[in-house]
């Protein structure tokens, strides 16, 4: 499992945010991602601890605490959505009904 933390600093390196969760137990990885561009740490990172239990612990600690200026959200990261398909199972699109959307005029 993973946590999501969100709202940091975007002065946070991966040191600081292992220091914080090591408070609560063994930190196995932290994924601090950055922008493509500017190389500038994106305001959120995720974090891997060795047990469940752990990242319990430092979620209800940490979730809200102010640190580094901000409040930092913290809770169980969900897993990535697949952003390389369409359709999901075959029909997709349609389904209104024939009904019109807003912007029509008089057609």
């Amino acid at each position: 499992m993973s946590i999501y933390v969100g709202n940091l600093s975007y002065e946070v390196t991966q040191d600081d945010l292992s220091a914080v969760f090591a408070e609560y137990g063994s930190v196995k990885r932290v994924n601090l991602p950055t922008d493509r561009e500017t190389g500038r740490v994106r305001g959120f990172a995720f974090v891997e601890m060795s047990t469940e239990t752990e990242e319990t612990a430092a979620i209800e600690a940490l979730d809200g605490a102010e640190w580094m200026g901000r409040d930092m959200k913290v809770n169980k990261a969900k897993p990535r959505e697949d952003r390389g398909s369409f359709g999901g199972g075959g029909g997709g699109g349609g389904g209104r009904g024939g009904r019109r959307n807003n912007f029509s005029k008089g057609y």
